[in-house]
């Protein structure tokens, strides 16, 4: 058995160590009071925006601002049962690639023109159909398009065609040759990236996710010309042919 005089030596730094998780937790919970208590209130300002939006056409189609707030909803959402260590819920339906990229591009064309550039989509895939997240899907073209508005520029084409059963989204844009190599960002450190404390650069390991959830892929490939952003997804199984 231990000595009293080894038992006695250790009690302050056991009881050091019992206040510093004891303080680690009391900071914890009031963190994620203080976060559940900004999207409470962040909520109201989205539900007045989506009631504010004219009305779609059809449900299965909202406006570009119906679009944006149901798509910061789902992220809300996302972050709450994150932050509430609850796990996270994915509603896979069959999803119309045209209206879906339709959608995105009609979101972004103002911001593209606001930096004087333009936003286009080409389509070439005929009746194509996904099965997916709506909203994941959603933000995955989002970040694509926002990410060469903001870094490419300034003409920007969403090219979309078919094959093997894929679906094969093209974000181009013709900035990345004529931008200074001064304002280039360069590459986040490792201590940002595994601290988690990066606040840029998230949009395309989104993408990333995104498409791996729905088993698909997406590369970036560079040129002195343009930059191309590929996602890749798989047709539903009816519409493969």
């Amino acid at each position: 058995m231990p000595e009293l005089a080894e038992l006695v030596s250790a009690w302050p730094l056991g009881a050091s160590l019992a206040a510093a998780i004891a303080a680690q937790g009391l900071r914890e919970g009031r963190r994620r009071m203080a976060l559940n208590e900004a999207l409470h209130e962040l909520r109201r300002p989205l539900q007045a925006l989506a009631l504010a939006a004219p009305v779609a056409a059809s449900p299965a189609e909202p406006s570009p601002l119906q679009g944006a707030a149901q798509m910061a909803a789902t992220a809300l959402e996302r972050l709450e049962r994150e932050v509430n260590g609850e796990p996270a819920v994915s509603v896979r339906s069959s999803l119309a690639a045209r209206a879906l990229l339709d959608a995105a591009v009609g979101r972004w064309q103002a911001r593209a023109a606001l930096t004087g550039g333009s936003l286009a989509l080409r389509w070439g895939a005929g009746e194509a159909t996904l099965t997916g997240d709506r909203c994941q899907v959603a933000q995955a073209l989002d970040n694509l398009i926002v990410n060469a508005i903001e870094h490419g520029g300034p003409e920007i084409v969403v090219e979309a065609d078919r094959g093997h059963g894929r679906l094969r989204v093209a974000v181009v844009d013709s900035g990345r040759g004529s931008r200074p190599r001064s304002r280039r960002r360069r590459p986040a450190g490792l201590l940002a990236r595994l601290s988690g404390r990066r606040l840029r650069g998230h949009g395309l390991g989104v993408v990333r996710k995104i498409a791996a959830a729905h088993g698909g892929d997406f590369c970036l490939r560079h040129t002195d010309r343009e930059t191309e952003a590929v996602l890749d997804l798989p047709l539903a199984a009816g519409a493969a042919r």
